[in-house]
């Protein structure tokens, strides 16, 4: 028995563990960076299933859910190659694909058919073996010395499991019996796919399989065309000019936040745009996915901020309020990445000045709203952040601030919103869902409406979002 006792008993070893633990061998240093790159190598896989299928996905909570999932993983990825770096790591060949049977995995994930495959590839395949390894990790390494480790596999688990409990959930939601059985082959696939390469930790004996693709057997191709579940029963619908109506000093603060809920919910087509560019960009340094994925996310919440808004008040948004995809439809169908990255940054350098997120903000302080208030407030901050993305991976590529932002308002003037030709396919008569919108928050606030706020009928015919005529009209 080993004798040995601190000082009057205080903790040991700064608390981080037993001094038996200590002693044990645990893992050598190029052990623990084998799999620390494994690590690596999933979540940056994870990262790009997660981005790349939320324009196609047409499920709403799946959309918001995967713009989350795909933060997490770049926020772990950057944790992880800055961790592999501190461990004589130079250079840190991470870039290398741990082991071919992993990278049929994660191409048979991203290249599923359907939602039902990919989430049960993501839910209940790739996730939990990546769990499985940070906890074996864990259990195999000494705490002390690689404490630093220890730490981010502790992080990374706390928020894997936020993931598979929205995957579960999700899964219980969507998926039956008969599908799973359907697809059953495949994920056996997925396995025999792990255990040939030794789990995704790597430290298992590899078992011999015959691997032979399936989904992935024709590479992925990304799909830009956003589609969207039966809750969005118009999304050609550009009836309605939101910013027109905000920013008239005719009408009170109060029913603009009815116009301030609708602009986040719509900003779901921003995620749906980002994700082209991420996915259509290769070659970048990992700060420019990072830093672009967390703006993802930024919007994804800012909708979510819309829909909470409706909810608050009684509104069924599916019903009363017509969410379009017309922006990250056209953007994603007829500009380059590059092409649509200057027009996120034209966007937001007019957010910028005071009639911008400013002014949204104090409409909603001034609306007695607290939602609204509130919502304005971090969206406003959002936006700073983003402005300095912007300048970080956008404004490098031009002479100077000016030339930047003049290219993003030319390459936005190109894009052709079919408004007469969309509604002469059918596809929207671009109805005026204001008046039902406006009479139902009335009766929700208990007060009349005003005729001339009930009145409000201007569109997006010929004036852009940022009240800019539009030349390209179609």
């Amino acid at each position: 028995m080993n004798p040995y006792r601190s000082y009057r008993r205080l903790p040991s070893l700064a608390g981080v563990c037993s001094m038996a633990d200590a002693m044990k061998p645990g893992l050598a240093v190029e052990q623990c960076v084998a799999r620390l790159k494994r690590y690596h190598y999933a979540f940056k896989r994870l990262h790009h299933i997660f981005t790349a299928r939320i324009t196609a996905e047409p499920i709403y909570e799946l959309k918001m859910g995967f713009s989350l999932h795909a933060h997490l993983c770049a926020e772990h990825v950057t944790a992880l190659r800055k961790r592999v770096g501190e461990m004589r790591e130079p250079p840190l060949g991470l870039g290398a694909i741990p082991h071919p049977a992993l990278e049929v995995c994660f191409d048979e994930i991203v290249a599923a058919p359907g939602t039902e495959e990919l989430l049960l590839g993501l839910y209940e395949r790739a996730l939990p073996a990546l769990k499985a390894s940070l906890e074996k990790h864990l259990a195999d390494t000494n705490p002390l010395v690689d404490q630093p480790s220890v730490r981010l596999c502790r992080f990374a688990l706390l928020e894997l499991d936020d993931m598979l409990k929205f995957g579960a959930a999700t899964i219980a939601s969507l998926i039956d019996e008969p599908v799973r059985q359907k697809i059953s082959g495949w994920l056996a696939l997925l396995d025999d796919c792990l255990a040939a390469a030794g789990g995704l930790h790597g430290a298992d004996s590899p078992i011999g399989k015959t691997i032979t693709r399936q989904f992935s057997a024709k590479p992925y191709q990304y799909d830009g065309v956003p589609r969207r579940d039966e809750r969005f029963p118009d999304p050609y619908n550009m009836g309605v000019n939101a910013e027109f109506f905000l920013y008239d000093p005719k009408f009170r603060p109060q029913p603009k936040t009815l116009m301030m809920f609708y602009k986040r919910l719509r900003e779901i087509d921003v995620p749906e745009m980002m994700a082209s560019i991420l996915a259509e960009t290769p070659d970048k340094p990992w700060d420019y996915y990072r830093d672009m994925t967390r703006q993802l996310w930024d919007e994804a919440r800012h909708a979510m901020m819309g829909e909470v808004g409706f909810a608050n008040l009684g509104i069924d948004w599916g019903r009363k309020v017509m969410v379009n995809f017309t922006w990250s439809l056209a953007l994603n169908t007829q500009l380059k990445p590059i092409e649509r990255h200057a027009v996120l940054y034209f966007i937001e350098q007019g957010l910028m000045p005071r009639n911008g997120k400013r002014f949204e903000w104090e409409v909603g302080q001034a609306s007695q709203n607290p939602l609204a208030a509130l919502f304005q407030d971090y969206d406003w901050a959002d936006e700073v952040l983003h402005a300095r993305f912007g300048r970080d991976w956008y404004l490098k590529e031009f002479a100077d601030a000016k030339a930047a932002v003049q290219y993003g308002d030319k390459c936005w003037s190109r894009v052709l919103m079919g408004w007469a030709e969309w509604r002469a396919q059918g596809l929207t008569q671009h109805r005026n869902w204001w008046p039902d919108l406006y009479r139902k928050a009335c009766a929700h606030w208990k007060i009349d409406p005003d005729p001339a706020v009930l009145g409000y009928a201007t569109t997006y015919e010929s004036v852009r979002a940022d009240l800019k005529t539009i030349s390209a009209s179609a």
